[in-house]
Protein backbone atom coordinates (compact mmCIF):
# COMPACT_ATOMS: atom_id res chain seq x y z
CA UNK A 1 0.00 0.00 0.00
CA UNK A 2 1.53 3.26 -1.12
CA UNK A 3 0.23 6.31 0.73
CA UNK A 4 0.94 10.00 0.94
CA UNK A 5 -0.03 12.77 3.34
CA UNK A 6 -0.46 16.05 1.45
CA UNK A 7 -0.84 19.56 2.86
CA UNK A 8 -4.20 20.58 1.41
CA UNK A 9 -4.35 23.67 -0.76
CA UNK A 10 -7.34 25.98 -0.91
CA UNK A 11 -8.28 24.30 -4.20
CA UNK A 12 -8.60 21.02 -2.27
CA UNK A 13 -10.91 22.37 0.43
CA UNK A 14 -13.96 20.92 -1.32
CA UNK A 15 -12.39 17.45 -1.19
CA UNK A 16 -12.07 17.67 2.60
CA UNK A 17 -15.58 19.13 2.78
CA UNK A 18 -16.91 16.10 0.88
CA UNK A 19 -14.89 13.58 2.92
CA UNK A 20 -16.19 15.32 6.04
CA UNK A 21 -19.67 13.94 5.24
CA UNK A 22 -18.35 10.38 5.64
CA UNK A 23 -16.47 11.38 8.78
CA UNK A 24 -19.56 12.89 10.41
CA UNK A 25 -21.59 9.86 9.33
CA UNK A 26 -19.11 7.57 11.12
CA UNK A 27 -18.92 9.89 14.12
CA UNK A 28 -22.71 10.18 14.41
CA UNK A 29 -22.60 6.87 16.27
CA UNK A 30 -21.04 8.77 19.18
CA UNK A 31 -22.45 12.30 18.92
CA UNK A 32 -25.76 13.99 18.25
CA UNK A 33 -25.59 14.58 14.48
CA UNK A 34 -28.49 14.42 12.06
CA UNK A 35 -28.87 14.76 8.33
CA UNK A 36 -30.49 18.05 7.35
CA UNK A 37 -33.37 18.58 4.91
CA UNK A 38 -30.96 18.49 1.96
CA UNK A 39 -29.78 14.98 2.93
CA UNK A 40 -26.34 16.15 4.12
CA UNK A 41 -24.82 16.77 7.50
CA UNK A 42 -24.21 20.43 8.28
CA UNK A 43 -20.85 21.82 7.21
CA UNK A 44 -17.90 21.64 9.59
CA UNK A 45 -17.93 25.14 11.03
CA UNK A 46 -14.13 25.53 11.36
CA UNK A 47 -13.12 24.21 7.93
CA UNK A 48 -12.56 27.63 6.31
CA UNK A 49 -10.26 28.57 9.21
CA UNK A 50 -7.74 25.97 8.02
CA UNK A 51 -6.84 28.27 5.13
CA UNK A 52 -7.04 31.61 6.99
CA UNK A 53 -5.64 30.82 10.47
CA UNK A 54 -1.87 30.36 10.82
CA UNK A 55 -2.44 27.86 13.66
CA UNK A 56 -4.48 25.33 11.63
CA UNK A 57 -3.09 22.82 9.15
CA UNK A 58 -5.22 20.71 6.75
CA UNK A 59 -3.94 17.47 5.21
CA UNK A 60 -5.33 14.97 2.74
CA UNK A 61 -4.43 11.28 2.71
CA UNK A 62 -4.08 9.35 -0.53
CA UNK A 63 -3.60 5.63 -1.05
CA UNK A 64 -2.44 4.41 -4.45
CA UNK A 65 -3.49 7.77 -5.90
CA UNK A 66 -7.01 7.73 -4.38
CA UNK A 67 -8.26 9.97 -1.57
CA UNK A 68 -8.51 7.95 1.62
CA UNK A 69 -8.98 10.50 4.41
CA UNK A 70 -7.86 13.72 6.01
CA UNK A 71 -6.20 15.14 9.12
CA UNK A 72 -6.83 18.56 10.64
CA UNK A 73 -4.04 19.71 12.97
CA UNK A 74 -4.07 22.69 15.32
CA UNK A 75 -1.38 24.58 17.16
CA UNK A 76 -2.84 25.77 20.47
CA UNK A 77 -1.58 28.38 22.92
CA UNK A 78 -3.27 28.59 26.31
CA UNK A 79 -1.29 31.05 28.41
CA UNK A 80 2.22 29.67 28.75
CA UNK A 81 1.12 26.25 27.49
CA UNK A 82 1.68 25.46 23.80
CA UNK A 83 0.90 22.18 22.06
CA UNK A 84 -0.27 20.56 18.85
CA UNK A 85 -3.57 18.72 18.62
CA UNK A 86 -5.38 16.52 16.12
CA UNK A 87 -8.66 18.36 15.66
CA UNK A 88 -10.12 15.76 13.29
CA UNK A 89 -8.71 12.51 11.91
CA UNK A 90 -10.46 10.39 9.29
CA UNK A 91 -9.46 7.30 7.35
CA UNK A 92 -12.11 5.75 5.10
CA UNK A 93 -13.36 2.38 6.33
CA UNK A 94 -11.92 0.42 3.40
CA UNK A 95 -8.40 1.52 4.43
CA UNK A 96 -8.76 0.89 8.16
CA UNK A 97 -7.26 -2.11 9.93
CA UNK A 98 -4.40 -2.12 7.41
CA UNK A 99 -2.18 0.18 9.50
CA UNK A 100 -2.79 3.29 7.38
CA UNK A 101 -4.09 5.39 10.29
CA UNK A 102 -1.03 4.56 12.37
CA UNK A 103 1.34 5.49 9.53
CA UNK A 104 -0.50 8.75 8.84
CA UNK A 105 -0.55 9.72 12.53
CA UNK A 106 3.17 9.05 12.89
CA UNK A 107 3.90 11.13 9.78
CA UNK A 108 1.94 14.05 11.25
CA UNK A 109 3.74 13.70 14.61
CA UNK A 110 7.09 13.83 12.74
CA UNK A 111 6.11 17.08 10.99
CA UNK A 112 5.16 18.94 14.17
CA UNK A 113 7.84 18.60 16.81
CA UNK A 114 6.95 19.56 20.36
CA UNK A 115 4.19 18.98 22.87
CA UNK A 116 1.07 17.13 21.75
CA UNK A 117 -2.38 16.52 23.19
CA UNK A 118 -4.65 14.09 21.38
CA UNK A 119 -8.17 13.70 22.70
CA UNK A 120 -11.18 11.46 22.17
CA UNK A 121 -14.70 11.71 23.47
CA UNK A 122 -15.56 9.24 26.21
CA UNK A 123 -18.12 7.34 24.11
CA UNK A 124 -15.68 6.68 21.26
CA UNK A 125 -13.94 3.58 22.63
CA UNK A 126 -12.46 2.52 19.24
CA UNK A 127 -10.72 5.91 18.89
CA UNK A 128 -9.34 5.66 22.43
CA UNK A 129 -7.89 2.21 21.66
CA UNK A 130 -6.45 3.42 18.35
CA UNK A 131 -4.77 6.53 19.78
CA UNK A 132 -3.43 4.76 22.88
CA UNK A 133 -1.83 2.11 20.69
CA UNK A 134 -0.41 4.57 18.15
CA UNK A 135 0.95 6.98 20.76
CA UNK A 136 2.31 4.18 22.93
CA UNK A 137 4.20 2.76 19.95
CA UNK A 138 5.35 6.17 18.71
CA UNK A 139 6.66 7.27 22.12
CA UNK A 140 7.80 3.87 23.44
CA UNK A 141 5.31 4.31 26.27
CA UNK A 142 6.46 7.84 27.13
CA UNK A 143 3.04 9.50 27.33
CA UNK A 144 0.48 10.34 29.96
CA UNK A 145 -3.29 10.19 29.88
CA UNK A 146 -5.93 12.14 31.72
CA UNK A 147 -9.69 12.49 31.76
CA UNK A 148 -11.03 16.01 31.50
CA UNK A 149 -14.52 17.03 32.55
CA UNK A 150 -15.42 13.34 32.64
CA UNK A 151 -16.05 13.54 28.90
CA UNK A 152 -12.65 13.67 27.19
CA UNK A 153 -9.72 11.26 27.26
CA UNK A 154 -6.45 13.08 26.51
CA UNK A 155 -3.03 11.62 25.76
CA UNK A 156 -0.06 13.96 26.20
CA UNK A 157 3.41 13.38 24.78
CA UNK A 158 6.35 15.09 23.12
CA UNK A 159 7.37 14.53 19.51
CA UNK A 160 11.11 14.80 19.09
CA UNK A 161 11.78 12.08 16.53
CA UNK A 162 13.54 12.75 13.25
Amino acid sequence: MEFEVIKASLDQKEIIMNLMQFYIYDFSEFIEAHVEENGRFSEYSYLNDYWTDDNRFPYLVKVDGHYAGFVLVRSIKEGAKEYFSIAEFFIMRKYRRAGLGKLVAKDIFHVYKGNWEVFQIEKNKPAQLFWRNVINEYTNGQFSERIEEGKKIIQEFVSTKE
